[in-house]
């Protein structure tokens, strides 16, 4: 199964689980969202695995909370596609995408080994 792990090289996150599935000897792609920004038909894609759009956004972020307040009401998907093309630090990292087009978010040792059936 192909897994492609999306999230920023300077991410402590992300770092994390890249070296967990290193570990676990689980092949993966990482691609870093500011050198490969996701297309708006992906995002939609990712947004609709994860529950919307307002989903895929980390709020606690400095970069959401610099935003001014009129952004952070996107009012259409069109709206919420360009804020992340824009941002695409807003998006929950890292986002996991395996072969059978299931998307997940953040990362936890108990949920990637249940993520990926490691027991």
């Amino acid at each position: 199964m192909t897994t492609t792990l999306y999230g920023l090289k300077n991410c402590d996150t992300c770092r994390k689980a890249t070296k967990w599935l290193d570990r676990f000897g689980v092949a993966y792609t990482f691609v870093d969202y500011r050198d490969a920004k996701p297309s708006p038909e992906t995002l939609a894609e990712w947004a609709g695995k994860a529950g919307g759009f307002d989903a895929l956004v980390n709020k606690s972020s400095t970069t959401w909370r610099q935003l001014p307040d009129v952004r952070k009401a996107p009012g259409s998907d069109a709206e919420w596609k360009l804020l992340l093309r824009e941002y695409p630090q807003l998006i929950k990292r890292p986002l996991v995408v395996t072969g059978d087009g299931a998307v997940t978010q953040g990362f936890s040792d108990n949920g990637f080994k249940q993520r990926f059936g490691i027991g």
